[in-house]
């Protein structure tokens, strides 16, 4: 299972930008020459040692994230090998998960062929995705990607966009019926992909999206965080997860599932740190003097919150109470606080602030090596996907459907962007 601690090599300076690549093509060099599906699309599914098990379904989140991958790859790398597999993935996205006139499908069993949708809901968390792929493949010089994602941005606003609640709903049944819940999950992500968008091309109502979106979850939902039942001060002003359909939080909603995939209970440590290198990103593109103190209490607060004394790293998720509820480890949730801490560190230093910049530092510095001990395969490669509360092992599948390791390629990318920004 879990390569043992004492083959573990000796932490790298997390810092330096060759390090960072380095470590990113191991990770590509883990799903290289066994994750391509020359009928279509690339496997979802991928234990420890890279053995694939299960060839036919596939999940719109992996098989849009396999575009951003590959679609990075190239940019980063420059081999056309990596251009090819962009578009042999988008190709799979809009062959078989595209439906006109709906969403594209959020599950299909593919038998090399032909797909069936095996699950017909339709998500804006999917969508978001969907309109992230297309960003970063026409980014990558897939031209016509363009077309892609102005269709893909007419179904959102179609389909889930809801002007009175300043967000975008979840979704739909097959038939175009939308649920009554509403969360913070999908909209962040649409905030990721518009921005994506913009940079792709430059057109203004993507970013104008993505700042409208970061205001109202960060500030007017979290803001009615104060209203969840024996809420502790210290998650008063943190990001929620779960709403009703006119934005009233909904304090009970998977209570009982604390560890659901796409909309687990409590406050997600890995989403108020996403949020914060989301808003700092942002304020690259739409300078506003609120992102930088908005991300900063939100980073704060979560590795205040979340680091586990004990054990190292951050656990998933918090209760209103201020306890945790999750203790579980997760790699996404330390990927995106590295990137965060990184993209932190950069503002700070940019703005003069050279003791917050430090503090950002130690945190950047304290993830990775966590990270390192305990989430890199140093022996078969890529990042293990959960390890129990005391970072033990519990599953041998790395990489299931939604995984791909692209929050873990792309810290790296993220941390490269933010040293390019820091001043030196």
């Amino acid at each position: 299972m879990r390569t043992d601690s004492a083959r573990v090599p000796a932490a790298p300076d997390f810092r330096s930008p060759a390090f960072l690549r380095a470590h990113v093509q191991s990770i590509l060099a883990f799903y290289d020459g066994r994750d391509r599906d020359p009928s279509g699309g690339f496997f979802h599914f991928y234990k420890d040692d890279g053995r694939v098990y299960d060839t036919r379904t596939r999940h719109l989140v992996s098989s849009t994230r396999f575009v951003f991958t590959q679609a990075m790859a190239f940019r980063h790398f420059g081999a056309p090998k990596w251009l090819a597999g962009a578009r042999h993935a988008l190709d799979f996205v809009q062959r078989a998960h595209g439906r006109p006139g709906r969403s594209h499908a959020w599950v299909i069993d593919w038998d090399g062929a032909r797909a069936t949708v095996t699950d017909p809901t339709q998500h804006c968390y999917g969508q978001a995705f969907v309109l992230l792929a297309h960003a970063h493949a026409l980014m990558a010089g897939i031209d016509e990607a363009a077309a892609g994602l102005r269709a893909c941005w007419a179904q959102m606003e179609r389909q889930f966009w809801q002007p009175a609640l300043g967000a975008y709903a979840d979704e739909a049944d097959a038939g175009g019926t939308l649920a009554a819940y509403r969360g913070q999950n999908a909209n962040m992500h649409a905030c990721e992909a518009t921005m994506a968008a913009f940079r792709a091309t430059g057109e203004r109502h993507y970013l104008d999206r993505a700042v409208a979106l970061a205001h109202q979850v960060t500030g007017t939902f979290a803001s009615r965080s104060a209203a969840l039942p024996g809420v502790h001060a210290d998650c008063a002003a943190l990001v929620w997860e779960h709403f009703r359909a006119d934005g009233t939080i909904d304090p009970d909603f998977n209570r009982d599932d604390p560890a659901n995939l796409f909309r687990p209970w409590g406050f997600q440590i890995g989403h108020q740190t996403e949020w914060a290198k989301l808003l700092l990103q942002l304020d690259r593109l739409a300078p506003d003097p609120a992102w930088r103190p908005r991300a900063q209490a939100l980073f704060d607060t979560a590795v205040r919150l979340g680091w586990d004394a004990g054990h190292g790293g951050l656990v998933y998720g918090i209760a209103p109470a201020g306890g945790v509820c999750d203790g579980h480890k997760y790699h996404w949730v330390q990927a995106e606080s590295i990137a965060a801490a990184a993209w932190l560190a950069a503002a700070n230093e940019a703005a003069g602030d050279a003791a917050g910049a430090a503090h950002a530092w130690a945190w950047y510095d304290r993830l990775w090596a966590y990270a390192w001990a305990h989430f890199v395969d140093h022996e078969r490669g890529a990042w293990y996907r959960i390890l129990g509360p005391d970072n033990a092992t519990i599953t041998d599948e790395k990489s299931p459907a939604g995984k791909v390791d692209y929050h873990d390629m792309g810290a790296c990318y993220d941390v490269l962007a933010a040293l390019a920004l820091a001043p030196r």
